[in-house]
Protein backbone atom coordinates (compact mmCIF):
# COMPACT_ATOMS: atom_id res chain seq x y z
CA UNK A 1 0.00 0.00 0.00
CA UNK A 2 1.32 3.58 -0.99
CA UNK A 3 1.87 6.05 1.82
CA UNK A 4 1.00 9.57 1.49
CA UNK A 5 1.80 12.53 3.14
CA UNK A 6 -0.63 14.98 3.64
CA UNK A 7 -0.52 18.94 3.96
CA UNK A 8 -0.24 20.71 6.99
CA UNK A 9 -4.04 22.66 5.05
CA UNK A 10 -6.29 22.11 2.95
CA UNK A 11 -6.31 24.92 0.17
CA UNK A 12 -10.43 24.19 -0.72
CA UNK A 13 -9.88 24.36 -4.22
CA UNK A 14 -12.39 22.88 -6.24
CA UNK A 15 -11.66 19.85 -7.24
CA UNK A 16 -9.25 19.50 -3.99
CA UNK A 17 -6.11 17.83 -4.56
CA UNK A 18 -4.98 13.90 -3.69
CA UNK A 19 -2.88 15.13 -1.14
CA UNK A 20 -5.19 17.04 0.84
CA UNK A 21 -6.40 15.74 4.39
CA UNK A 22 -9.70 15.93 3.61
CA UNK A 23 -9.68 13.99 0.90
CA UNK A 24 -7.67 11.34 2.38
CA UNK A 25 -10.10 11.61 5.55
CA UNK A 26 -13.26 11.11 3.06
CA UNK A 27 -11.32 8.01 1.74
CA UNK A 28 -10.51 7.19 4.94
CA UNK A 29 -14.59 7.03 5.78
CA UNK A 30 -15.26 4.94 2.73
CA UNK A 31 -12.63 2.57 3.36
CA UNK A 32 -10.08 2.98 0.51
CA UNK A 33 -7.73 4.59 3.53
CA UNK A 34 -6.03 4.01 6.96
CA UNK A 35 -4.53 6.36 9.24
CA UNK A 36 -0.81 5.81 10.37
CA UNK A 37 -0.17 9.27 12.46
CA UNK A 38 -1.79 12.59 12.33
CA UNK A 39 -0.24 13.35 8.51
CA UNK A 40 0.26 10.04 7.12
CA UNK A 41 -2.52 7.94 5.38
CA UNK A 42 -2.05 4.15 3.82
CA UNK A 43 -4.15 4.19 0.28
CA UNK A 44 -5.11 0.70 -1.46
CA UNK A 45 -3.68 0.27 -4.37
CA UNK A 46 -7.18 0.54 -6.43
CA UNK A 47 -9.29 2.64 -5.26
CA UNK A 48 -12.23 3.33 -8.06
CA UNK A 49 -12.16 6.14 -10.44
CA UNK A 50 -15.41 7.79 -9.09
CA UNK A 51 -14.87 6.90 -5.57
CA UNK A 52 -11.28 9.03 -5.68
CA UNK A 53 -13.44 11.53 -7.95
CA UNK A 54 -16.24 12.15 -5.25
CA UNK A 55 -13.97 12.37 -2.34
CA UNK A 56 -12.18 15.08 -4.21
CA UNK A 57 -15.69 16.88 -5.41
CA UNK A 58 -17.91 17.19 -2.63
Amino acid sequence: MPTVTVKNTCCKDKPRCTKCPVTCMRLEREGYAERETKRKYQLDKKIPKQVLKAARAR
